[in-house]
């Protein structure tokens, strides 16, 4: 026998109740943006590498360290997105979408970064992401906050924090980041590695340290937000002022930097303590100057990307999500004549009562064999149909969660029989 091939080290394969629990975010999640009015967008999961080294930083962790990228036949270099706002940003320009008009967009699906694997992050991760295009007020920021707080609560997640931030305008976090950097160069002596490697190559990022030797440095280091531009500082106290109107909670933390070059304004944070350090669930912010980065007219947008697989474990430690959906019936059919029939009913009963989960069995099987699957199947009836029921046109009612009698039912009674069963 050759050799079993496994699953590559963090691309893990998801199924069961996990499998579940991704649909039921997923499906929320799309249902609470749908009521806001945003639209789905599918995204390319291979854009040119060029892409993400001009979007997101080429002196980012993402760019330098984690991104799958390749050479393709042509001998062009292909990066798998590992995030997908860079891949919206150019869908809409491409495709002519932010011409003087508004997009609200959302989309989901896998992300690639090679990284070491844990509880909640992987290689291959997905994320559910939202971006708005065209609207540069405080009122589309604080919508993306509100609208994930709605998602929160319809999931029945609590205990997650949001921490918020402004970065600011770009010359104001460019002037702030001399005042950071001549601050820094203090301790470079203390600073770790990656601290010293980001000291003038991106030193925002050294605020966002987990380091703990570094905390009273980063603690005492001036703070961007003591540093912005009164358009800026305006702008902040708006997105504040919708989130109290809301009764949200928030933090505001000073720290809050975001780990890709492109973000300005205002950005924030969904953090939870149950996830050990990978404890941001959702996050984003404003990046108005991504589109004309990318090639397109300068346009105001924001967004935000949630994780998914983090999520998935929160709803799943909690309970907050049931098992593998189970039959409402199951029909058993015993006899060389019955299964034919069976289907049709299976079908008609789908027809009349779309809100149930009507199995059939399939593959035949003994009498025996076919109630211990319907047992399993967690279903709160089993139609039987022998011959002789298909030769009169009944089945056979029975109850498999309750001390009730079985009943035998004309198909053509079975439906309002059923309805009235299942509305009890």
């Amino acid at each position: 026998m050759a050799n079993q091939i496994s699953a590559i080290r963090g691309m893990n394969d998801i199924y069961g109740d996990q499998a579940n629990a991704f649909d039921y975010l997923i499906n929320s999640a799309e249902r609470v943006l749908q009521q806001y009015g945003y639209n789905s967008i599918r995204l390319p999961i291979v854009e040119k590498t060029e892409l993400f080294a001009r979007s997101i930083g080429e002196v980012t962790d993402i760019v330098e360290k984690e991104m799958y990228t390749f050479a393709d036949r042509n001998d062009d270099s292909l990066t798998l997105r590992p995030e997908g706002t860079a891949g919206c940003v150019r869908a809409v320009v491409q495709n002519g979408l932010v011409h003087n008009q508004v997009q609200k967009l959302y989309y989901t699906g896998p992300m690639f970064r090679y990284e070491r694997p844990q509880k909640g992050r992987y290689r291959q991760f997905h994320q559910f992401g939202v971006e708005v295009f065209g609207l540069a007020s405080a009122d589309i920021d604080a919508e993306l906050i509100i609208l994930t707080a709605r998602l929160w609560e319809q999931l029945g997640l609590d205990g997650l924090e949001l921490q918020i931030n402004s970065l600011g305008s770009q010359q104001a976090r460019a002037e702030y980041r001399d005042i950071l950097v001549a601050y820094l160069a203090q301790f470079e002596d203390q600073l770790d590695e990656d601290s010293k490697r980001r000291l003038h190559s991106n030193p925002l990022r050294i605020l966002d340290s987990k380091n703990p030797e570094m905390k009273t440095i980063v603690e005492q280091a001036p703070k961007l937000i003591d540093h912005l531009d009164e358009e800026s500082k305006q702008h902040f106290e708006q997105v504040k002022a919708y989130l109290q109107d809301i009764g949200i909670d928030y933090v505001v933390n000073p720290n809050l930097v975001r780990g890709l070059d492109y973000y300005n304004r205002t950005v924030f944070e969904w953090v939870t303590t149950e996830l050990g350090a990978q404890g941001t669930v959702c996050a984003g912010g404003r990046y108005d100057g991504l589109v004309e980065q990318i090639g397109g007219k300068s346009t105001p947008a924001v967004g935000f990307a949630m994780g998914i697989e983090r999520l998935v474990a929160l709803l799943m430690d909690k309970q907050l999500v049931g098992a593998q959906q189970q039959a409402d019936l199951y029909i058993v059919t015993v006899g060389e004549t019955t299964s034919r029939p069976g289907m049709v009913i299976g079908e008609m009963l789908r027809d009349a009562l779309p809100e149930l989960n009507v199995q059939m069995n399939c593959g035949g099987g003994s009498f025996k064999s076919q109630f211990k699957k319907a047992d399993k199947s967690g279903a709160r009836f089993a139609i039987v149909l022998g011959e002789e029921e298909v030769n009169q046109q009944q089945a056979q009612v029975k109850p498999l969660r309750e001390d009730a009698e079985q009943e035998t039912i004309a198909w053509s009674d079975l439906t309002a029989f059923l309805t009235g069963k299942f509305a009890s």
